[in-house]
């Protein structure tokens, strides 16, 4: 069964999404996570994300600096951030326990 949002709803659903995901911080219509991780573990979570977001068709952005991997998920262009996007962060979250927990 489908359920519709109306536009406020949708916001208020995907803001309390969000809430529950710790350690992502809002940047206007992006979502962005910093994680330190080893080369390896960035290695492993890239592929696991990588699976996720084809899967979604989304596209993540994922980098690495010296000991840190930081993600970003969102368009950043102005477009608000979908349920699909909130989802993909969530999915990130339970590759990063599995990768951080090996």
């Amino acid at each position: 069964m489908r359920v519709l949002f109306n536009g406020r709803a949708k916001h208020d659903y995907l803001s309390d999404a969000l809430a529950l995901l710790s350690g992502w911080t809002r940047e206007g219509e992006q979502i962005r996570r910093t994680l330190v991780i080893d080369d390896t573990q960035h290695a492993a979570l890239t592929e696991r994300v990588a699976v996720v977001a084809d899967a979604l068709r989304l596209r993540p952005e994922i980098s690495r600096r010296a000991d840190r991997t930081q993600i970003r998920v969102g368009h950043g262009d102005g477009e608000p951030l979908t349920e699909g996007e909130v989802l993909l962060a969530a999915r990130i979250e339970d590759a990063v326990r599995a990768v951080t927990d090996l």
